[in-house]
């Protein structure tokens, strides 16, 4: 019998590889996507102390639309870029979590960089 392989497990294995390469810094942090059925969210995060230094997401109060398409996903790299220009982080390494770089994941990233986020 052929058995189906499970895509998250795959994705969470990609996501291992990746993240054995780069790791968030105080002067570089790095930005985390995180994409479900419903909803997508990013955080920016300084692993060598382990923190969340800003988080958004397309479940926050005040976010209008429909949170699984790609409008939402512009939006929501809008408003990370926006919180983390305020926090004073101007520099992150995208960490696209283990998600293949298109559609939602690419449309966050755009509108990370139109709204002034280096990386």
């Amino acid at each position: 019998m052929v058995s189906k392989k499970d895509k998250n497990q795959q994705r969470l294995k990609r996501h291992a590889r990746v993240r054995s390469k780069i790791s968030g810094t105080a002067d570089r942090p790095r930005l985390a996507v995180y994409r479900s059925n419903a909803n997508i969210y990013a955080q920016i995060i300084d692993d060598v102390k382990g923190v969340t230094l800003v988080s958004a997401s397309s479940i926050e109060a005040g976010f209008e639309g429909i949170g699984s398409n790609k409008e939402a996903a512009k939006k929501v790299g809008t408003r990370i870029a926006e919180k983390a220009l305020a926090a004073g982080i101007e520099t992150v390494v995208f960490d696209r979590g283990g998600y293949i770089y298109h559609g939602r994941v690419s449309e966050l990233a755009a509108g990370a960089r139109e709204a002034g986020l280096k990386f």
